[in-house]
């Protein structure tokens, strides 16, 4: 859910470019100021996470393209979104984590654990 302010901004100036697969819609306004570049912005649907903006319009808000890039220009090693998982059940935690369970093999070469005198 976006802020008050955004979706006033939004009504009053905003310009629809288009939207994702995600259902975040994304919109242009006037140039502020000195800046001779126009205002890009997305409103979110759901949870604002900037980790749910794909790629082709990641690259349309920050100004590197001037129009967004079609979806069949992905590339095969691109992944599909998944959220951040911090903080929840799915959050990944590596062996030896107290928050899985505490144990991590032994180490290998030189490592000796100091023990105090």
């Amino acid at each position: 859910m976006a802020t008050l302010g955004t979706l006033l901004k939004t009504m009053i100036s905003g310009q629809l470019v288009g939207t994702d697969k995600y259902e975040n819609r994304y919109y242009k306004g006037r140039a502020r100021g000195g800046d001779s570049r126009e205002r890009r912005w997305v409103v979110y649907k759901g949870r604002p996470e900037a980790s749910k903006v794909p790629p082709e319009w990641h690259s349309w808000l920050h100004h590197m393209t001037e129009a967004p890039l079609d979806e069949d220009q992905r590339h095969d090693w691109q992944q599909e979104h998944v959220p951040n998982l911090t903080g929840t059940r799915a959050a990944y935690r590596p062996p030896g984590s107290v928050l899985r369970d505490g144990e991590r093999r032994r180490g290998t070469g030189d490592y000796e654990p100091w023990t105090p005198q």
